[in-house]
């Protein structure tokens, strides 16, 4: 393929994959619009085909010495509506927590214009130095920065606008004090496990979120990394219990969880593809609140019960028996558009006691108004004066933020 051919063909994919993400939901401003169909994607991810550079798909770019993923061009969708959630302007400072490839920094200076400006913070040396020559090449006017950027920019400098690509368990400081006031801070919010991309506005000494919506996001690394735990349950790989933050669990007591017969505690509450809105933070009130990561494996052989995702399920563990969310067709559902009702199975001696706790989280998740439900989250400085919180859910300290998630009255303004 010719040098123009490939052009031209780049910019009909790439007005393809933008037109692409009507269908889903996102109603892209004229700006964001403008700048996806301007900037060339797979100028940034050019180790694949025009097809997949332009794809819905994210692209991994990087790995570590494990294979494991470290560095990836988010899927398009991700990247338009956090975009949106943004709200560049012409003129506007933007600080970037997490080069990537570049596009995204490519994206924003042309959002930000010639009289703004772009700084985006790389911890990996070989993805910002992959990023700055992608920029380069592209002539876009980005400050490329190897460095942590929990830290923030050097120089203190304020900015407009800050955006992080990575999942963040914590708000430090230095964002705060380079946010300016009535600024925006986007960032992948990680609380008790859960992940939420949230659209803060700064108000004084609080931030208080515009939207929040479940996306995931590779974790952060250097100081800002969370801290997780993966224990195995049993002798085999069929099941794990992933915690955050390093709360405790005996490991030892659950390791014969899985010798005991299952109990199960059906809701009679059914959504849509078995959907359930927030309803994770709910769950996360409970002390002992993790993920359970199941085996595909295990299910199909029948020694566990389905979990409600793909991968495993929200649960909890308490002493030597654990608890996770499940789900069966309800009755009267439709093939095409399955209505599933949600319950909880347990495993260990306390498997039922501990099954009919989630179950009754689950029904108290659908009277304060299920799949209606909308959250607001609120970050302090830590150290600072605790305030009332009316429908407050979760009060979670980290070490440079207290972060309170609770109930909206109503749903707060969107952008």
């Amino acid at each position: 393929m010719t040098l123009k051919a490939e052009t031209a063909a780049a910019g009909r994919l790439r007005d393809a994959m933008v037109d692409g993400l009507r269908p889903w939901g996102l109603a892209l401003s004229g700006r964001v619009d403008a700048a996806m169909r301007a900037v060339p994607r797979h100028l940034f991810v050019p180790e694949v085909s025009l097809e997949r550079a332009y794809g819905p798909d994210p692209v991994v770019t990087h790995r570590d010495g494990d294979g494991v993923p470290v560095s990836s061009a988010s899927a398009p969708g991700t990247v338009a509506g956090m975009l949106e959630k943004l709200d560049v302007r012409p003129g506007h400072r933007v600080l970037e927590i997490g080069a990537g490839t570049g596009y995204n920094a490519a994206l924003l200076a042309h959002l930000v214009g010639p009289t703004g400006s772009v700084t985006t913070i790389e911890y990996d040396e070989a993805v910002a130095s992959a990023a700055r020559s992608a920029l380069h090449g592209l002539g876009a006017a980005v400050t490329v920065v190897h460095g942590d950027g929990m830290a923030g920019a050097p120089g203190r400098p304020v900015f407009d606008r800050i955006v992080v690509t990575a999942g963040a368990w914590d708000v430090p400081r230095a964002w705060w004090e380079q946010l300016a006031e009535d600024g925006r801070l986007v960032v992948p919010m990680r609380i008790l496990g859960l992940t939420r991309t949230v659209a803060f506005e700064r108000d004084g000494a609080v931030l208080r979120s515009r939207s929040v919506l479940e996306d995931g996001f590779m974790p952060m690394r250097g100081i800002g990394a969370v801290r997780e735990q993966n224990i195995a349950v049993g002798a085999g790989p069929d099941l794990v219990v992933r915690l955050d933050d390093d709360r405790p669990v005996d490991a030892a007591a659950l390791h014969g969880a899985l010798n005991h017969p299952v109990a199960v505690s059906w809701t009679g509450v059914a959504v849509p593809w078995g959907w359930a809105e927030h309803l994770d933070f709910w769950l996360a009130t409970l002390a002992g609140f993790c993920r359970l990561l199941v085996s595909r494996g295990a299910v199909e052989a029948g020694r566990l019960m389905a979990p409600k995702g793909p991968w495993g399920s929200m649960g909890v563990v308490e002493g030597g028996t654990l608890a996770y969310l499940t789900t069966r067709p309800a009755p009267g559902s439709d093939v095409k558009m399955p209505n599933l009702e949600i319950g909880a199975c347990g495993y260990g001696p306390q498997g039922a006691d501990l099954a009919a706790r989630l179950a009754e989280r689950i029904g108290d998740w659908d009277r304060d108004g299920g799949q209606g439900v909308r959250l607001w989250i609120e970050a302090h400085l830590a150290g600072t004066e605790r305030p009332e919180a009316p429908g407050l859910l979760l009060a979670v300290d980290k070490r440079d933020s207290r972060v309170l998630v609770r109930l909206a009255e109503r749903a707060p303004a969107q952008v």
